[in-house]
């Protein structure tokens, strides 16, 4: 026996052709759960694989979305991209991510090379903080969802998918505040143009000036551990007051336990420690550090969700494009305590 076409699919099931497209090709609105399970069946027993090609030819879909991310080696790409695949793989899309290294020319390279296939849509963890970048999305009517980081003009009818990053920085400052610490030194490491932990500084840093406190910013380099070893000596012997110690990203906690240790500083006796996503590692340090923890996960099923929504928009009434389907989506970022502060 040759290989099964759609015509033997309808005769096997008792439903027309044109039906058994409408089921290989997603589009069970009209479709009673009998028919699709008769069809199901059909499709199993005779072994039909669609052919891939003909399906996107007739669709004018690749069914392939675009993902690019800012750091591909930061482990919170990685649960990024594991929220967006499990919501997108059981639809039928296949997800092609790539890796801008939070460069400028290297995102605009890779949002032409997914333009030139055809991507169904884009989901973006922007690397530059001028929405103009992103012009020739929007020119292609490509559904486009911008997640983690906000470009500065980011446009009312563009998605936006990200934490809320600022206000959980605020209210965390005010908790400080009220459990006594007189000094809040912030250490970062941003490697783009655009990062949250910009709003991430801002919310402490607003916090600090309402309560009257100390607040200090500190921007390091890449694996500057000397540097930061330094940074953290000089600023405990200059300030008067209990200190905390905030690091803005799961990866530069790590050296600042390293340089803790080599300077024999404990916490929360000598300083209190607090981080960004770390995603539980620290549980295993001490008695544990006090997290501000977002879900990447949820983050990358939120964005994949709406992108299906603008798909389906542009599917409904093409001229109208994917955009009056956009969403601005803000989540919440989980205080998780721990004794790394004082009377937690």
């Amino acid at each position: 026996m040759g290989r099964a076409t759609i015509s033997d699919v309808a005769r096997e099931a008792g439903v027309s052709v044109t039906t058994v497209s409408r089921y290989i090709n997603g589009n069970y609105q009209k479709m009673s759960p009998r028919t699709r399970a008769l069809i199901a069946e059909s499709v199993k027993r005779l072994e039909y694989h669609p052919s891939a090609s003909a399906r996107r030819m007739r669709q004018q879909e690749t069914h392939v979305i675009g993902l690019i991310v800012g750091d591909i080696s930061n482990v919170f790409s990685s649960l990024l991209f594991k929220g967006i695949y499990r919501q997108l793989q059981p639809a039928g899309y296949d997800v092609m991510l790539m890796n801008a290294d939070n460069s400028v020319i290297q995102e605009h390279d890779q949002i032409n090379r997914l333009l030139s296939q055809q991507v169904d849509g884009l989901i973006v963890q922007p690397s530059t903080k001028h929405f103009v970048a992103y012009q020739s999305i929007v020119q292609a009517k490509k559904p486009l969802v911008m997640v983690d980081r906000e470009p500065e003009d980011l446009p009312e009818d563009i998605s936006m998918v990200t934490a809320n990053n600022e206000v959980s920085c605020k209210r965390l400052g005010d908790h400080l505040a009220r459990l006594g610490y007189s000094n809040i030194v912030v250490f970062s490491r941003i490697g783009s143009e655009i990062s949250a932990q910009t709003r991430r500084i801002e919310g402490f840093r607003d916090s600090a000036a309402r309560n009257d406190k100390l607040f200090l910013h500190v921007e390091l380099n890449q694996h500057d551990n000397a540097g930061l070893k330094q940074t953290i000596a000089t600023s405990l012997k200059h300030v008067k007051g209990p200190t905390v110690f905030i690091s803005l990203m799961g990866p530069l906690l790590f050296d600042i336990l390293a340089c803790l240790r080599e300077l024999n500083i404990q916490f929360p006796k000598d300083v209190g420690l607090v981080s960004f996503d770390d995603w539980r590692w620290s549980q295993y340090v001490a008695d544990g550090i006090y997290l501000l923890e977002q879900n990447p996960q949820e983050l990358g099923r939120a964005a994949a969700c709406n992108l299906m929504e603008q798909v389906n928009a542009t599917r409904q009434v093409p001229a109208l494009g994917p955009y009056r389907a956009s969403k601005r989506i803000t989540l919440d970022v989980r205080s998780v305590p721990a004794r790394s502060l004082r009377d937690e």
